[in-house]
């Protein structure tokens, strides 16, 4: 089974994810991926510094990303950031999919896919259930307006590339309720896990030549 997992940012996504690991389930983390391409992978690295030479460092015998210089050219202007996900994501795409057959050798049951815009992108079509992780917005602005370099214009400027919360808790199959109890949210994922594990999925690997580009 495949679970796909979303939710905006603040929500406490780290939270469910490190529930369903200690359920047994496989996690792979788009946002990780990202920064392990812009950080690892030269051919990530050579064509975002291509796009976006501003953002180049130099280290060593090659060059690495400036991710605050990168995030300062992406912020506020939509074109460029479509430019710079048109670079990334078909990196991503390619990872997600090597994941998954290493997950199918180790006999798991259950891979969870934590993609923070999975129903934006149309994730969810790749998944044989989806997630939501949501918490009161009060709980959500607390915790994004604590993190270091965080400002209300940066926050509110992530939130609006972001799907409402309340759309993605529409669409979702599940929704882990968070910012009250650890404990409800714990229990919500291992339910869940329990759910799913029961379960045999359909989009593995059935869905995969449609994604070879």
């Amino acid at each position: 089974m495949i679970l796909g997992l979303t939710g905006s940012i603040g929500m406490g996504k780290s939270t469910a994810t490190r529930a369903f690991a200690r359920f047994g389930a496989a996690i792979w983390d788009a946002d990780a991926e990202v920064h392990r391409l812009m950080a690892l992978f030269v051919l990530a690295v050579a064509a975002v510094t291509a796009a976006f030479p501003e953002a180049r460092i130099e280290e060593g015998d090659g060059a690495a990303v400036d991710r605050q210089i990168l995030g300062k050219s992406v912020f506020a202007d939509k074109a460029q950031l479509r430019r710079l996900e048109a670079i990334l994501h078909p990196l991503v795409r390619r990872a997600e999919r090597r994941f998954l057959p290493a997950v199918e050798r180790r006999r798991c049951r259950l891979s969870v896919l934590d993609i923070p815009l999975l129903f934006e992108t149309g994730g969810e079509a790749r998944c044989d259930a989806n997630a939501v992780v949501s918490a009161p917005e009060f709980v959500q602005r607390a915790r994004v307006l604590s993190r270091r370099g965080m400002t209300a214009e940066k926050y509110d400027a992530i939130l609006a590339r972001q799907m409402p919360d309340w759309e993605k808790c529409r669409r979702a199959d599940f929704v882990i309720r968070t910012g009250l109890n650890k404990r409800d949210s714990e229990r919500a994922a291992r339910r869940i896990a329990e759910i799913l594990a029961a379960r045999r999925g359909t989009h593995w690997p059935i869905c995969w030549p449609a994604m070879a580009s």
